[in-house]
């Protein structure tokens, strides 16, 4: 009886991958250096991240299942592409990669060289390279995980019957473990008892420090990675950031990857669940209601203010509000926009608030992708003291106007009334003053500091690069430091002047189809900084294709794309079929140029117009077209677009 021949494989686009290139080398390796060839035979998945990113850490989060499940046939390999001036340092990608517990091999690429290879357009960005060294897909922003699951049964059952799959460990190797009291703690509370409570974010653990901010009185949590109520020893945390006391002497707790807000009782140590269900939020998830039945999205920090929680919920650019009298949840300011525009609540955009601090007529609040200060009145107005956008930032001190921070992620109310901030990527405690405008800098040679407490006369600053609390004397006086100012530069894609063409790409994943049961499954907004670079296709609208009309008499500008797909199981057979949202949003600086394309295409998944047959081409235009980011110094002048590329809103 003869055996019924495999079926054939499925045929798709694929292009020659290039070599992987970053001069600051392999982590996770042990040593070891890797080019493509050392990786033939496995499936490996390129995850093009930044630690500055939420949505490059949700994707890090996604990707954990698919490598535990897949450890002997898949590679997955970070290439880190900064955008910051301090992510291109060699030592804070080792941090980082360390800090949110990365298990895979990394590529330090502080030049974008792979990145540019791979016309890579947004963070996060997943390109899939076959065992014989193609590219087979590339997906955008997050939500994805589902899609290659089904793309590595494919490849593995094809590769296995064509013999060009191997088998057998990666090239992962873990780092030694430091011994160290406190491992990237996140942020700290002063208890009434004088102690230090810290979140030991890495460790996924809340520790008490006596008050000399040293002497470990207890910790709280088991320790592993988990989503668990329960004592002290059982309770488990997932890289917990912000710390809230409220009146009745307990403590809230920003649970961030579990996308939960935990209740601490400091007398028994006893920890509950407050709110979210351990899921995240994706856009068409109710945005209020009972506390315990919502999902959030990566919580950073709390602050007790007007009667509520406040929660600066970095996964989705807003600020949301947790109201213990009914327990409910309810968002307060943001659109889910990410960008800098003050205004009513409902209408400003914010970039991953990160840091909270409750004053009696202010809620002051860190905007960290946007280098910015800002704060919420109690009418719920959004007002920006400091930042000019999510390309703009530095170490410059002055006026408020044209001061400048890089990626802050704590802030502090002070005794006068001012603001500490902890200026996270310049390694420096600033301030800001409201009664006279001007910005200084307090303290210098801070590794990373992520917040602050006041303890009397002194600030206690939580150096979480250097794994430890740091008390400083408040100082009367400020540091001189020289003033420096960087932007991150857009290459810009050059365009004919009229009518363009943008095509967001949109492959369904394999035995999906896109959900129209209720109506159209897919949803397009563009926009343009300035406004006036669009004469038309600007607006919402549910064709993933529009023709755009481009003014040249402004010339150049960026252009802002949001994208949204939702598909399903394709099966009549099952009455209710697992559904999935992809979605990224981009910013695409364009140029008004002679010759230039007609046509802007952006892959949110799947490969755009890629040869059908396999090619040693390089897979620039195949894949996404030019770069979109590098990293240089720039001048004081010009202005920042308002929204960023790679993050999803």
């Amino acid at each position: 009886m003869s055996e019924t021949p495999p079926a054939p494989a499925p045929r798709r686009a694929r292009v020659r991958a290039p070599e992987l290139i970053g001069k600051g080398g392999w982590l996770n390796t042990g040593g070891s250096q890797y080019t493509l060839a050392d990786l033939r035979g496995r499936i490996v998945i390129l995850d093009f991240w930044t630690f500055c990113c939420i949505n490059c850490l949700h994707m890090l989060d996604e990707l954990r299942e698919l490598e535990e499940k897949h450890r002997d046939t898949v590679v997955v390999v970070g290439v880190h592409s900064p955008k910051f001036v301090h992510e291109a340092e060699h030592q804070a990608v080792v941090d980082a990669v360390e800090r949110y517990g990365v298990e895979h091999p990394v590529l330090d690429d502080p030049e974008l060289a792979t990145w540019k290879q791979y016309a890579v357009r947004a963070w996060p960005t997943l390109v899939v390279i076959d065992p014989e060294g193609y590219v087979v897909a590339q997906h955008a922003g997050e939500g994805h995980a589902h899609a290659l699951e089904r793309l590595v049964a494919e490849l593995e059952a094809e590769h296995a019957a064509k013999g060009t799959l191997r088998r057998g460990d990666g090239p992962y190797v873990p780092p030694e473990p430091e011994p160290t009291t406190l491992r990237f703690p996140g942020k700290a509370l002063a208890l009434p008892s004088g102690a230090f409570l810290v979140s030991d974010t890495t460790r996924h653990q809340l520790v008490e420090l006596a008050a000399d901010g040293e002497s470990v009185l207890r910790r709280i949590g088991s320790g592993a990675r988990g989503f668990r109520d329960g004592g002290a020893r059982e309770a488990a945390f997932n890289e917990p950031q912000g710390l809230a006391l409220l009146d009745d002497g307990s403590v809230v707790v920003a649970d961030t990857v579990n996308h939960a807000l935990r209740r601490l009782d400091p007398e028994t140590g006893e920890v509950s669940t407050l709110a979210g269900t351990g899921r995240q939020w994706w856009q068409g998830s109710p945005s209020s209601g009972a506390a315990r039945e919502v999902d959030l999205s990566s919580p950073w920090d709390v602050a007790w203010w007007q009667g509520r929680v406040w929660i600066a919920m970095a996964g989705v650019h807003q600020l949301w509000t947790y109201d213990p009298a009914d327990a409910t949840v309810a968002v307060a300011a943001g659109t889910t926009n990410e960008g800098l525009i003050d205004g009513p609540g409902a209408q400003a955009w914010f970039a991953q608030p990160s840091g909270l601090a409750a004053a009696p007529g202010r809620l002051w609040l860190a905007d960290s992708e946007t280098s910015a200060l800002r704060w919420v009145e109690p009418d719920g107005s959004v007002h920006t003291a400091v930042g000019a956008g999510l390309f703009d930032f530095g170490h410059r001190d002055g006026d408020a106007g044209q001061a400048l921070l890089q990626h802050p992620l704590g802030v502090t109310v002070l005794p006068d009334g001012s603001v500490a901030v902890s200026d996270t990527y310049n390694h420096a405690l600033r301030r800001y003053d409201p009664a006279t405008g001007e910005v200084t800098t307090l303290a210098t040679d801070l590794r990373e500091p992520s917040d602050a407490v006041v303890a009397g006369e002194d600030i206690v600053v939580v150096e979480s690069a250097r794994h430890r609390l740091t008390r400083l004397r408040l100082p009367e006086e400020a540091v001189r430091v020289e003033a420096v100012a960087h932007r991150t530069q857009r290459a810009a894609t050059e365009v004919a002047a009229g009518r363009l063409s943008l095509d967001v790409i949109f492959q369904a994943p394999a035995g999906q189809k896109l959900d129209t049961r209720y109506g159209p499954s897919t949803r397009l907004l563009v926009s343009a900084t300035p406004p006036e670079l669009l004469r038309a296709g600007d607006g919402a609208g549910t064709d993933l294709s529009r023709t755009l009309e481009i003014d040249p008499a402004v010339g150049q500008g960026v252009l802002h794309v949001s994208a949204m797909a939702a598909s399903c199981d394709d099966d009549p057979a099952n009455e209710y079929p697992a559904c999935h949202v992809h979605q990224q949003d981009w910013g695409v600086p364009v140029r008004v140029a002679e010759g230039g394309a007609d046509r802007l295409p952006l892959v949110l998944a799947g490969l755009d117009e890629a040869p059908t047959e396999a090619s040693d081409e390089a897979p620039t235009e195949a894949l996404a077209g030019a770069p979109d980011e590098t990293l240089s110094d720039a001048s004081d002048e010009g202005t920042a677009a308002e929204a960023d590329a790679g993050t999803h809103a």
